[in-house]
């Protein structure tokens, strides 16, 4: 195993989160580990909302800060969320400045839209559905033309470093099919923004490298992680057989599109008073238990006209691939994964349970979300926390930080014997893995589908050969998502047990485990089953 050392900052990731550290971190030199071409292959650059910001009048931070809270379901800390809403009319700004292209009123004004749970129209969006893709383009422009941030693409991190209970580096390999040799980088700091956990289920709208590999690798360390059974199902994925699954933004809703099942029926009105703009976890379910009746439930945007084509391109483009119309008939759909609540815990720096590492992003847990995401309030936390981190980074190493370093030289990644078969057969356990995730692990859950899906998680790890470090990891958040999800008794937001349908009580109590922990009750589910 070869080795280098480094005195940059040493990013793991390439989305939003990733990026806007980097960018708050100069002069401080930093090293961008990319495992696709910067600005591809991030949920960043899929998201299709916007950033949620109070910007007009009668709304406010604190409504904002009040509706995350309510939708977080009794599990948000307060005092993050005040934090985060005050400080998103700054990073909006911020973003502009950059060039991303807001849509503007005539007088100049943002153009807002309302996404499920929020008291007004509060996101900032660019063509209806391309927020995303825009930022992630000005970003990666201004990180490209940023001296002192050096960009590795192709490169993934499989492992962290420590000595002493401390992070000191990571282990990398190349990001290509069958992978690499690993070398091992020694670096000052490492900061995680790895993206969240979709991909380790069938049905996702995450780009296919977001599987939980941030998450398992920190926890594979001894990180703490946090409310890991709260995974977000977006109710309206496009259901037209592709993987990842297009997504039919929130905003669509907010418009005026309805939910239809194959009878015509309008069927959230006897669900929820908010009807289509209720609660993400409410919707997804009702849409998922559509679809198990055989029911299959449809978005229908008819309403909104030709205007579609020039407000919602994304959803034309992907509905234009199943020879859809959405200007003329309803758009199938279902309740896909699309976020994680849960991840490596942090504290309001960024500062995770380790020494020398930080988390931001999809794949830290700051305590914003709860048990439930509000709308469009990702983008805004992985703003709000990249900066912070960026922060205490640069007040961990010292002003000598700043005094630059080299660019990296990092060893040639050789290529693994059989490599490309190991790939072949690692395919196969994902696929596997995905399927019983989504089966037992999904929007509706009970104590015995869990207990089968963690040991058949270790069947998965077990069997030979011996998996690669990458699936180990994720492997590992599948463990703990599903481990997480059996020790907490009751319903709350996205986590919904059959045989525990309501809450405990309005006010719940966030989760903390570590993977010792939850192997410990994967091995008991293991003896169960036998």
């Amino acid at each position: 195993m070869g080795g280098a050392a480094t005195d940059r900052v040493v990013i793991v990731g390439a989305g939003l989160a990733a990026l806007s550290a980097a960018l708050a971190l100069a002069p401080f030199p930093v090293l961008v580990l990319s495992p696709e071409p910067l600005g591809e292959g991030a949920s960043s650059a899929w998201a299709q909302g916007g950033v949620a910001a109070a910007l007009k009048a009668p709304d406010s931070p604190a409504i904002h800060a009040a509706d995350t809270i309510r939708a977080g379901a009794g599990l948000v800390d307060a005092v993050v969320a005040h934090r985060v809403v005050q400080e998103a009319g700054e990073h909006v700004r911020i973003l502009a400045d950059l060039g991303t292209p807001f849509d503007r009123s005539a007088e100049g004004g943002y153009v807002l839209s309302r996404e499920a749970a929020h008291s007004f129209a509060r996101v900032v969006r660019v063509r209806g559905d391309q927020a995303g893709a825009a930022i992630m383009r000005h970003l990666a422009a201004a990180v490209r033309a940023t001296p002192s941030v050096q960009v590795l693409e192709g490169v993934r991190a499989v492992a962290l470093e420590t000595a002493g209970g401390e992070v000191c580096g990571l282990r990398l390999e190349s990001a290509a099919p069958g992978g690499s040799e690993a070398v091992v980088l020694r670096a000052p700091a490492v900061l995680l923004a790895g993206g969240g956990s979709g991909g380790l289920y069938a049905l996702t709208t995450n780009p296919r490298r977001i599987r939980g590999e941030a998450i398992g690798l920190a926890a594979r360390a001894g990180a703490v992680i946090a409310d890991a059974e709260f995974v977000q199902f977006h109710p309206t994925a496009i259901d037209i057989g592709e993987d990842p699954a297009p997504l039919a933004t929130e905003a669509l809703r907010g418009e005026g599109a309805v939910l239809r099942n194959r009878d015509g029926e309008r069927f959230m009105f006897s669900v929820h008073p908010d009807a289509e703009l209720a609660p993400r976890d409410v919707v997804a379910r009702a849409i998922f238990l559509q679809s198990r009746a055989g029911l299959r439930p449809v978005l229908d945007a008819t309403s909104l006209g030709p205007r579609l084509r020039e407000q919602f391109p994304a959803l034309v483009a992907a509905c234009a691939r199943a020879g859809i119309d959405p200007v003329q008939e309803p758009v199938p759909v279902a309740a896909a994964a699309h976020y994680h609540m849960g991840g490596i815990a942090t504290d309001e720096r960024g500062r995770t349970s380790l020494r020398g590492l930080w988390a931001c992003g999809e794949c830290a847990s700051t305590g914003l979300h709860g048990a439930n995401r509000l709308a469009s309030n990702g983008l805004l936390e992985a703003l709000v926390f990249a900066r912070a981190c960026a922060g205490d980074i640069r007040d961990a190493i010292g002003p000598a930080g700043c005094l630059g370093a080299p660019p990296l030289r990092l060893p040639a990644l050789r290529p693994l014997p059989q490599g490309h078969a190991l790939a072949a057969q690692e395919d196969a356990r994902l696929r596997a893995l995905r399927r019983m995730m989504t089966d037992h692990v999904g929007v509706v859950r009970d104590g015995s589908g869990l207990r089968r899906a963690l040991a058949a998680i270790a069947g998965l790890e077990a069997a030979a050969p011996p998996p690669s470090e990458a699936f180990r990891n994720i492997c590992a958040t599948a463990t703990l998502i599903a481990a997480a999800a059996l020790l907490r008794e009751e319903s709350r937001g996205a986590h919904f047990r059959s045989d525990f349908p309501a809450p405990r009580g309005e006010i719940g109590q966030r989760s903390r485990l570590t993977l010792d922990e939850a192997l410990a009750l994967r091995r008991q589910c293991e003896r169960e089953m036998t």
